[in-house]
C-alpha cells in the first residue's frame, strides 16, 4: 500500500492555513498601507504618500504674515508704513537722548567751570 503526500484531508489543511495567510497579510496591509493615509485624511491633515507621512498643511499667510484677502502690494505698503514709523520713533528717541547729553554736558561744564 502506497501512502500518498497530498491526502483531501491534507488539501483541505493546507487550503485554509494558505488562505488565512493570505487574509492575514491583507488585513495587515490594510492597516499598516492604506489606512494610515484615510485617518490622515479624516483628520484634516494631509497624507504625502511620497514619504508616507500624515502633515498638517501650512497657509501662506501663516508664512507671510498678510492678513487674508489682502494683496501682496497692500501688505508691502502697510509693513513699509510700520518701519517708518518705527525710523521715525528711533530717530526722535536719538534726538531726546542727544539733547539729554548735551543739556548734562552743559551742567557739568557749568558745576566744573571748565
Amino acid at each position: 500500500m502506497m501512502k500518498r503526500l497530498l491526502t483531501p484531508a491534507r488539501l483541505g489543511i493546507l487550503f485554509f492555513v494558505v488562505f488565512g495567510l493570505l487574509a492575514g497579510g491583507a488585513g495587515l496591509y490594510q492597516v499598516y498601507w492604506a489606512q494610515p493615509g484615510d485617518r490622515c485624511e479624516k483628520s484634516g491633515r494631509w497624507w504625502w504618500a511620497e514619504q508616507r507621512r500624515c502633515v498638517t498643511p501650512v497657509a501662506v499667510a501663516d508664512i507671510t504674515g498678510r492678513q487674508p484677502g489682502q494683496s501682496r502690494a497692500e501688505a508691502s505698503a502697510q509693513n513699509n508704513r510700520e518701519l517708518v514709523a518705527i525710523e521715525d520713533r528711533l530717530a526722535a528717541e536719538k534726538q531726546a537722548r542727544d539733547a539729554a547729553t548735551r543739556a548734562e554736558r552743559a551742567r557739568v561744564e557749568a558745576e566744573t567751570g571748565r
